[in-house]
């Protein structure tokens, strides 16, 4: 879906990824390798998680069959909370939703690295202060909306976390179960918990940066007890330029990979084309940028292994991103460059409003709109079979979102 851009709605887009994974009714062991050493071997009486097509299709039904939202109407507060969990996940002496839980140390990570990533853009921007809106839910959760309008380098910056309890509709259970189960359970309890981000100056050189990092659960069904606890990580960073500036291009994707590359070599080869795919405008037949890293879905790893992996993504963010800005935030511009920032910008749009499974999902279930549309920017262009003149700047770029390339080794 907080894919989307899952900006607070994170609990979308852990429901959809590229890939499929297969049911069974048998033990199954799964290994995943890494360069630190780490393996882990789990073992999985029942996998309860059917194809992601199949997953939101069934989701996105519900959403517009359903009378009531899956999620709760959020309501203002005044003050920060310490934190966004229920009670009982935050201070219960189970080792599940104790203090140490992943809920809370995820929560506490992705507030910290909003706190760094506002405060980075806050000082190179050198005078425009983010807005701040924190909401909370009835039945627990809430999150924090930080936006930057109008300032001196950007355009529109959004930074948002989420701490989201909702239900899973008891038709996607179903369809995650072995064939001809005649089980029929109720709707399923989960959570999720991200940050999201679409930052977009204003000089033309100077690109747009997206990423989203994110962590779901799912309890048991209420009328199937004992049914073992799913959860996954998802998220990844992206870069959307206008104009390709090679150095900058290969400085970002060289800190996605020293990133992956501390916990598993696999990492950055296999989340670079995954990106790469997932950020596709079909009818256009380009991509919306020059990629970066995306992941969705990923429990076949150590849990604590791949919480500090996107702890290490999610803390990559300003120095990949930061020093690209500083170089181009002040290069003299031509209207003709600015026509073309805003053409790309309404590819992104594109993308954003038609295949982001975030931005899709969350306007069918009642997610906070203020939120979910924080990734759009202030102003975009279309024109009428607009083609860039062969070898031109221009030219190039939508070459390298048509043809991706290799940007590291």
């Amino acid at each position: 879906m907080l894919t989307t851009t899952t900006f607070p709605i994170t609990y979308p887009a852990t429901f959809s990824s590229s890939s499929t994974t297969s049911i069974t009714s048998t033990t199954t062991t799964t290994t995943c390798p890494s360069t630190l050493g780490r393996t882990r071997t789990r073992t999985l009486t029942t996998t309860l998680r059917a194809s992601a097509a199949t997953r939101t299709n069934l989701l996105r039904v519900h959403a517009s069959q359903s009378s009531s939202p899956m999620i709760e109407k959020e309501r203002p507060e005044t003050n920060r909370p310490l934190t966004f969990l229920r009670e009982s996940d935050g201070q219960s002496p189970a080792s599940d939703l104790g203090n140490n839980s992943v809920r809370a140390r995820f929560e506490t990570m992705i507030r910290e690295a909003q706190d760094a990533v506002c405060a980075a853009i806050e000082a190179v921007d050198g005078g425009g202060k983010f807005k701040e809106d924190v909401w909370s839910r009835p039945g627990g959760g809430g999150g924090i909306s930080r936006v930057l309008q109008d300032g001196a380098v950007w355009e529109k910056a959004g930074v948002n976390v989420s701490v989201v309890y909702g239900v899973m509709p008891p038709e996607a259970y179903r369809a995650a179960k072995p064939a001809g189960s005649e089980e029929k359970p109720g709707p399923v309890p989960f959570f999720a918990a991200g940050i999201s981000s679409v930052l977009h100056p204003k000089n033309p050189f100077a690109p747009t940066l997206h990423f989203n990092y994110r962590y779901f659960e799912t309890d048991a069904p209420k009328d199937t007890p004992g049914a073992p606890r799913q959860w996954w990580f998802g998220g990844g960073t992206d870069l959307t330029p206008a104009y390709i500036f090679e150095e900058d291009v290969q400085h970002f994707h060289s800190v996605q990979k020293r990133a992956c590359d501390k916990f598993d070599s696999s990492f950055y080869p296999r989340f670079k084309k995954w990106c790469d795919d997932y950020f596709y405008i079909k009818h256009r037949g380009e991509r919306r940028g020059l990629g970066g890293i995306f992941f969705d879905d990923l429990n076949d790893c150590d849990q604590e292994m791949l919480l500090s992996f996107a702890t290490e993504c999610a803390n990559s963010v300003v120095p990949a991103y930061i020093p690209i800005i500083e170089k181009r935030k002040d290069l003299p511009f031509t209207d003709q460059h600015k026509a073309w920032q805003q053409l790309r910008r309404g590819r992104y749009v594109e993308f954003n409003l038609v295949y982001d499974r975030g931005t899709t999902f969350g306007l069918k279930t009642g997610g906070r709109i203020e939120s979910i549309l924080v990734s759009l920017p202030l102003t975009a262009r279309w024109e009428y079979d607009h083609k860039p003149e062969k070898g031109s700047e221009e030219w190039k770029l939508l070459d390298a979102c048509i043809n991706p390339r290799e940007w590291v080794q």
